[in-house]
């Protein structure tokens, strides 16, 4: 308790009377943002009159308009006439395309003649001398990896599975090794990251439809293009993750290597790449996971396996059989996610217990080998190949069944609070309605402008250019409507996803048992490929443009949600020590101290909430979020590569709108 002062305070001495202080006029004009916006305002004074005398106040004008959907159909044409004849094809797209189809059919072969008895029994393995033959991460890796693919072969999904996985193992190869290349040249000189950081920021924002669409321009539908979409795809992060470790190895520890009379090509075998390969194995594990979430979106273009199961059910609105390919995805994903993450925490653990040789090193690795290869040859001779036909559990008939209880009494009807769908169509008629009717009806200049004000504030002249471009383009190239239509979309779900995140994540950082439930809730939903998300909201809300925010919001919620709780549990505790200690309450301290505090924290859970939602929304053309997404479904599966392609550069422009606004003021604020 304070104490009570009783005593009288000693006279103070009578001071002259001063003038009253009074604010400096317009003193507003001083403020950064304000200083920053004055040329913009400026140049908007003169430009915007001009603008609505020449073109009007509207929508995008027709004169402004280039139809570009002309000559992409044209050149689809051409490439479908001359792909047998032109050089171009025959030398280089041809033998790339031949590699492309000749590796993956082998290794489906491979995995197909070797049978199921085989393939369970040497991933059992494998797992197990990952996470260590004595070790119990390694048993319980190993009932993790049987799970997954008994699952998948009693859900009668085994050859499904078995060309999902082909088709991984080839493109995780091939992107894990020219993401090392890359992030290695980026590591080591600083010319080459700076040519590199705009080319994979670029790539970082573009949503997996976006790789599809040229491809299937140069290889037609079918496996090569989903090979190499997915090659593109997944390297980014190991380029990203490689050059991140080997720029942050300990520069004491390259001193001394350095003064030891190394080489630079010692130094780097030696010393750098054993510090970074912590950095390197998690690129691997994003580059796997991000492999498996393109494949699975690839079997659009006819990649085949798990992907096209789900898709040809969602396109039947057959949940049943949607869920029974779901599964294998996520049992899937849940392996490959725990493998990669125990052989990252095994990696500094060298020690082997005293008397176990022969569990640990390369005996281990021998025995492990040896073992599955007498097990696949024995599999071969006793020709166990195909499942058996008894052990097929269909669990399509019940989950239909229950999909149809709960579209009767909890969709709709329900009392007090309506249903789901109530919910889906509320949410639409009050929400993404009148944000899409606001922006179509809203001025075209008056959105570039927005767009180039919002990006001015968030990062200077070089991201207001960027956006106001970007902005402008979806108009020129004739998808305004549509792409205001999917930037509603977005709108909407960004807005849901960070207040949900953001409270959550507060939440979790405040109370160490909130984080710790959520925990293992936040490590499976980041693992599940984007395809998985359409399944529970189809139940939910009916297909719709409400189905594809709420897959948005429940793609994106994750990755907010970690980054806001890591943000504020980062802050000083002797800052919120001092806090407390001035009486201030929770509220206060989460407004006043914490989210200043952790600012940049918040602007990168904005940016990859953003970026997120953004891919999402164009998945949802699978369950009817129309606009761009729509638009890039039909391209591809009417061969109406104009429409699509068109679509898909206005997806990209979007992404770079989005990103511009709120991705610098993040960086700016960060310690690079």
């Amino acid at each position: 308790m304070r104490a009570v002062v009783t005593s009288a305070p000693p006279p103070t001495p009578v001071e002259p009377a001063k003038e009253p202080v009074t604010a400096e006029p317009r003193a507003w004009l001083r403020h950064p943002a304000v200083r920053r916006l004055l040329p913009l305002a400026a140049a908007a004074v003169v430009l915007i009159p001009l603008a609505a005398v020449l073109w009007g106040s509207g929508a995008w004008p027709d004169d402004l308009t280039v139809d570009v959907r002309t000559p992409l159909d044209d050149a689809y044409s051409w490439v479908v006439h001359n792909r047998d004849t032109n050089p171009v094809f025959l030398y280089f797209l041809l033998h790339l395309s031949n590699w492309a189809d000749s590796s993956v059919t082998w290794m489906t072969d491979l995995l197909e003649t070797a049978g199921w008895l085989p393939v369970i029994t040497v991933f059992v393995l494998l797992s197990w001398r990952i996470g260590g033959l004595r070790d119990r991460r390694g048993l319980k890796l190993a009932g993790v990896t049987f799970a997954a693919f008994a699952v998948c072969g009693l859900l009668d999904m085994w050859q499904a599975t078995m060309e999902t996985l082909a088709l991984m193992s080839i493109a995780v190869a091939v992107s894990a090794a020219v993401g090392a290349l890359l992030g290695l040249g980026a590591g080591l000189s600083d010319r080459f990251e700076r040519i590199l950081r705009p080319v994979l920021d670029t790539m970082q924002i573009m949503p997996a439809f976006a790789y599809l669409l040229p491809l299937v321009l140069l290889f037609d539908i079918g496996v090569p293009s989903a090979l190499i979409a997915t090659i593109i795809y997944a390297a980014p992060p190991m380029a990203r993750l490689t050059a991140l470790g080997l720029r942050g190895a300990d520069q004491g520890v390259m001193e001394a290597a350095e003064s030891l009379g190394t080489s630079p090509v010692q130094r780097l075998l030696t010393a750098r790449l054993p510090l970074a390969r912590k950095e390197i194995l998690l690129g691997l594990n994003q580059t796997i996971m991000m492999t498996l979430s393109m494949v699975t979106i690839a079997s659009v273009i006819g990649a085949g396996g798990l992907g096209e199961e789900v898709f040809r059910a969602l396109s039947t609105v057959d949940v049943g059989s949607a869920f029974a390919a779901g599964i294998p995805i996520v049992l899937l994903a849940v392996w490959l996610d725990r493998t990669t993450a125990v052989a990252g925490d095994r990696l500094g653990d060298s020690s082997a217990p005293a008397g176990s040789s022969w569990l640990h090193g390369w005996r281990a690795w021998t025995l492990t080998a040896g073992t599955g290869a007498a097990l696949g040859v024995t599999g071969w001779l006793l020709l166990i190949a195909e499942w058996p036909e008894g052990w097929v559990l269909d669990i399509a008939p019940p989950v239909n069944e229950a999909v149809d209880w709960f579209t009767g009494h909890l969709a709709e009807g329900v009392p007090v609070v309506g249903g789901t769908r109530v919910w889906a169509d509320t949410f639409t008629g009050w929400v993404l309605d009148p944000v899409r009717d606001g922006l179509t009806g809203a001025p075209w200049w008056l959105l570039v402008l927005v767009a180039a004000a919002l990006a001015l504030l968030a990062g200077g002249v070089g991201a207001m250019c960027t956006a106001a471009v970007a902005m402008a383009g979806v108009g020129v190239i004739g998808v305004w409507d549509h792409s205001l239509d999917t930037l509603s979309q977005a709108i909407a779900g960004v807005v849901v996803t960070l207040v949900l995140g953001f409270a959550i994540g507060v939440a979790a950082a405040r109370t160490p048992l909130v984080e710790r439930i959520l925990r293992p809730v936040l490590d499976t939903m980041q693992t599940l490929p984007q395809f998985i998300y359409l399944i529970p909201v189809v139940v939910l809300f009916n297909v719709g443009r409400s189905a594809a925010v709420a897959a948005a919001v429940l793609y994106a919620l994750p990755a907010v949600v970690r980054i806001t709780t890591q943000g504020l549990r980062q802050v000083d505790a002797a800052t919120l020590e001092a806090a407390r200690s001035m009486g201030a309450s929770t509220f206060q301290q989460i407004r006043q101290v914490q989210v200043p505090l952790a600012r940049p924290a918040l602007m990168l859970a904005l940016n990859q909430g953003v970026v997120l939602v953004l891919a999402m929304v164009i998945v949802g053309g699978f369950v009817g979020s129309g606009a761009l997404g729509y638009d890039v479904v039909y391209g591809l599966q009417k061969s109406q590569l104009g429409v699509g392609l068109t679509a898909g550069v206005a997806i990209v422009l979007l992404g770079l709108v989005l990103d511009r606004t709120t991705q610098r003021a993040g960086r700016r604020s960060t310690t690079r």
